[in-house]
């Protein structure tokens, strides 16, 4: 053979040995794992089952709930048996003591039902959690078991307080009910001292009406520009602060009182009513004064720069552009104010005007018994309430229209 050949034969054996080795390499590179490290990898790698959820459920909430509303059951029932053989034998004012205890014994046992309620959610919380296909039903029976054993608790709550306050008026062979609340002397006072009441009304609507625009008028000025304004913004700011510190009553005292001492031409010739009235806007006026100030302040000031732009002026731009649209955002706090300077108008008896509270005293003097100022609380909370009201709902509608 040939050398060169045998060389050439002999170089491609090498070649084929080598691919070969190189094929084995890649085939072993391939090899599937042994089950043993299959098996292991699956063992870290697969998914655990979550463990099973824990409903907390209320065990002793709902226990607690009905002893309490039972003790509060109890002490109603009590006090009503007490207050119904404590009541007058004849009369309408004895059937009026039985109808309240017998409706307050009933109303105190509607505590009792969520309670119960709490005990029956409960079970069917505590029946429902070991099933895990059951844990959301566990979970909400669970949560209005607790709610209703808190609504047992605030409601025994209420019923205790009231109780008390039966127990306190029936105290002391009841005394307290016959000083504050006798049927017959509201009945003697109750003409008189509504009509009395008038006055009250018409020295709060009067005071009010002059409050409104004395108060605008401390305001403007306490907003006065520039240096020319500087005077009345120090005068306004004074006024204020002095008028807030004082109480309203002396300075019902110092007008009533001192103007007539003084012998002022006009002021001095003031009946005890006016001199209430200017006396209370006086003092009202410090208040609405603020409440306005703050109103103009929260108007953005882009609208007064494009009214001026316009070309209005500066008294022309708070009475068309600024004014009318704080008016609008300081009408609940101006309700508030409204109903203090109401109350307040109590006060007036110092100088002798014959208010509710007045004619009041001197039924209370006469008879000694405060019933007939009871009646004078009556009609203060029966004017009071609706305004307080009214204003809550235009500041809730208020904050939902910034919202």
């Amino acid at each position: 053979m040939n050398p060169k050949t045998q060389k050439a034969q002999q170089a491609q054996k090498s070649q084929r040995s080598q691919q070969a080795q190189q094929t084995q390499q890649a085939q072993g590179l391939r090899k599937p794992a042994a089950p043993d490290a299959v098996a292991a990898v699956a063992a870290t790698t697969a998914i655990r089952p979550p463990a099973p959820a824990r409903v907390p459920v209320p065990t002793l909430l709902a226990p607690i709930a009905l002893a309490v509303a039972a003790l509060a059951v109890v002490f109603a029932a009590w006090t009503a048996a007490t207050l119904w053989q404590t009541a007058p034998t004849s009369g309408a004012w004895s059937w009026v003591l039985k109808a309240v205890a017998v409706a307050g014994a009933l109303a105190a046992l509607a505590v009792l039902k969520p309670a119960v309620e709490a005990l029956r959610r409960g079970a069917r919380a505590r029946a429902a959690a070991p099933h895990p296909e059951r844990i959301a039903d566990a979970r909400a029976e669970a949560a209005d078991a607790r709610e209703a054993a808190w609504v047992a608790c605030g409601g025994s709550l209420a019923v205790a307080l009231l109780t008390v306050l039966t127990v306190f008026l029936l105290a002391n062979d009841q005394a307290v009910q016959a000083t504050f609340f006798s049927p017959e002397a509201i009945s003697a006072s109750f003409a008189d001292v509504t009509r009395a009441f008038g006055t009250n009304v018409f020295i709060a609507v009067a005071a009010e009406v002059l409050v409104l625009v004395w108060g605008l008028v401390l305001a403007v000025a306490k907003l006065a520009p520039g240096r020319a304004g500087r005077p009345l913004r120090w005068l306004a700011t004074a006024y204020v602060d002095v008028f807030r510190a004082v109480p309203s009553i002396v300075i019902i005292y110092l007008i009533g009182f001192g103007l007539p001492l003084a012998q002022i031409p006009v002021l001095s010739s003031l009946t005890p009513t006016w001199a209430a009235i200017f006396a209370l806007t006086l003092t009202y006026g410090a208040y609405v004064a603020e409440v306005y100030r703050s109103g103009i302040d929260s108007i953005h000031w882009s609208q007064t720069a494009a009214a001026r732009s316009l070309g209005l002026s500066h008294s022309r731009t708070l009475r068309h552009v600024v004014v009318p649209q704080a008016v609008r955002r300081v009408t609940p706090p101006l309700l508030n104010d409204f109903i203090g300077l109401q109350k307040d108008t109590a006060l007036v008896t110092v100088i002798g005007t014959i208010d509710a509270f007045n004619q009041a005293k001197i039924y209370a003097s006469n008879e000694f018994n405060l019933s007939s100022v009871t009646v004078v609380a009556a009609l203060f909370v029966l004017i009071t309430i609706p305004q307080t009201r009214f204003a809550d709902r235009l500041l809730a509608r208020s904050a939902a229209g910034k919202d």
